[in-house]
């Protein structure tokens, strides 16, 4: 554009040129020459202007449609680059479509699985109530013949009955003739004879009436006692138990002492850290490649254990790689507990439990009772519900929903509410809230006699949850400190004035204490129970609670000679 200004500026100045060379004609004669040199040569650089102008239109022209291509291409990209975001987004939404569809077929497939089971259900029952409107048809039937067989028995009866009355009559007459002549031959009146012999026959009857109440109350606790003892026996022989006994610490070995430095850190902050993320404590001593980990919480120890498990194997230890490597621990043993409740309750055939008490079933795995895996005991004790309630005769409904209440009997354990109850109520709050049957909540609830037994199922639980924990070698104890302990509860009782025996029962759970019913009253049979309850719990040591049981006895013996 400026040079074809510079040709029209160079056009108009020669004009003007021209113009006042032959404006002065007496002076340009003398010039001619020059000036028309001066014309050729502003001639050419016209022409020369026009060429370099038609050059620069035409490179214009040719940048303007290379612009405009290249514009053109850009657009056609973004254009393309839209189109398949587009396409994606589409793409995406029909996935989420699809998978929305899918979750609500599937939906859609278990409500109609559900519709199918109350159906069949439904079926049953009605099958079932065909059958009894049966079988109350049929038992009206027999009544109806019954009752014509009644009839008929009546009047022979009533035909009888006159007979009968005739007979009495003729009975009485010669009755009074024959008891005035006992009278006369006695000397006693018909009262009098009647009272005596009325009074004769009452002591007969009393004695032997007493005898044999005895002698069926004595075969019947025989019976009792060695019918539950065939039972508890079956039932523990058919358990394969497994001796478990926990610690409240673990030992991590090391390959080499060396690492014991690296651990530590620098003036001990990777210790320092370690601690602080797993909340355990750490003991690196003189022990040759060992690192003792120590914990009230099984769950705290193993995070504690696995985290420097993978800490040692990585080789990365420090503060920030420690806290990772924690997280990601706790967050895999979390899973494995969810995984370990669904095998137990898959491995005991337990179906429909809430995925609550799954995850606290798992957790029982980590936890303890006295050196005893708490959840070895429950599914100890389930199996012995199970066997137990067969043994009893139960129905196999009844036998799953005792198993079921055995695994779930210690739940109240492993809550990780805060809460001032007993693990036994807090056990049944937990199942009532996750839909459990109220027969299971009871037999939880009252395994340790917090709340009153209504059912069949609680004292089979209560029963095996004791044979689970009392059987030899279930609990960590050292024998001697066990016998100890045995003998002190027994010295303790056999202190008082009037105690004649005293026997600890059921691994030391139980003291029963036999007094003489001469010296302790029922009154003070009471007081001595608390007074000895009391001594107990303020001067020994011992796990769980002591039920204490004052047994006074009545006997009164006679001989037949």
């Amino acid at each position: 554009m400026e040079i074809i200004i510079g040709i029209i500026i160079g056009a108009i100045l020669g004009g003007v040129i021209g113009v006042f060379v032959f404006g002065k004609s007496a002076w340009e004669k003398s010039n001619q020459a020059r000036i028309t040199e001066l014309n050729k040569q502003s001639d050419q650089a016209l022409l020369d202007a026009r060429a370099t102008a038609e050059r620069t239109v035409t490179d214009a022209k040719e940048r303007a449609q290379k612009t405009v291509q290249d514009a053109e291409q850009r657009a056609n990209n973004l254009l393309k680059t839209k189109e398949l975001e587009a396409k994606e987004k589409f793409l995406q939404k029909k996935a989420d479509f699809d998978n929305d569809l899918n979750l609500r077929r599937q939906k859609i497939k278990e409500e109609e699985l559900v519709i199918k089971e109350a159906e069949a259900a439904l079926k049953q029952l009605e099958s079932s109530v065909k059958g009894q409107q049966q079988s109350l048809i049929d038992r009206s039937k027999n009544l109806d013949k019954k009752d014509e067989e009644i009839e008929a028995v009546r009047a022979n009866l009533n035909t009888q009955l006159v007979i009968i009355e005739e007979k009495k009559v003729e009975l009485g007459k010669a009755q009074a003739v024959h008891l005035d002549a006992l009278e006369a031959v006695a000397k006693l009146t018909q009262i009098e004879a009647k009272e005596e012999l009325m009074r004769l026959v009452r002591s007969k009857a009393e004695g032997d009436a007493l005898n044999i109440t005895k002698e069926i109350i004595e075969q019947a606790k025989m019976n009792a006692s060695k019918e539950s003892k065939k039972i508890v026996i079956q039932s523990i022989q058919r358990m394969a138990a497994e001796v478990a006994i926990e610690n409240t610490v673990s030992v991590f070995n090391l390959d080499s002492d060396d690492l014991k430095g690296q651990i530590i850190g620098r003036e001990g902050r990777n210790i320092r850290a370690l601690e602080a993320a797993t909340g355990a404590e750490f003991v690196v001593d003189d022990t040759p490649e060992a690192i003792v980990i120590s914990s009230f919480d099984p769950i705290r120890r193993e995070v504690a254990r696995l985290a420097l498990q993978r800490l040692v194997a990585d080789g990365r230890i420090h503060p920030a790689r420690i806290e990772e490597v924690v997280a990601k621990t706790r967050k895999q043993l979390e899973e494995q507990i969810m995984e370990i409740g669904e095998r137990t309750v898959l491995e005991l055939g337990i179906h429909g439990l809430h995925p609550a008490l799954v995850r606290m079933v798992g957790r029982m795995r980590f936890r303890s009772s006295y050196g005893q895996n708490l959840l070895k005991h429950s599914i100890e004790t389930a199996n012995l519900c199970a066997i137990m309630a067969a043994e009893l005769g139960l129905t196999t409904k009844q036998a799953k929903m005792a198993k079921r209440a055995g695994l779930l009997h210690d739940i109240g354990k492993v809550a990780e509410e805060e809460t001032e109850l007993s693990h036994a109520i807090l056990g049944m709050k937990l199942c009532e809230k996750h839909g459990e049957h109220a027969v299971i909540c009871n037999a939880v609830g009252a395994h340790h006699d917090e709340i009153e037994m209504n059912n069949i199922l609680s004292p089979i639980v209560q029963a095996c949850d004791s044979v689970s924990g009392a059987r030899p070698g279930a609990r960590r104890e050292i024998l001697e400190s066990y016998m100890e302990r045995i003998r002190e509860f027994e010295e303790l009782a056999a202190s008082y004035p009037g105690v004649q025996k005293a026997y600890a029962i059921q691994a030391g759970r139980e003291l029963r204490v036999l007094v003489e019913s001469e010296k302790v009253s029922d009154t003070e049979a009471d007081t001595l129970s608390f007074a000895i309850a009391n001594r107990i719990e303020n001067e020994m040591q011992y796990p769980g609670q002591v039920k204490v049981t004052v047994i006074r006895e009545t006997r009164a013996v006679a001989f037949a000679r």
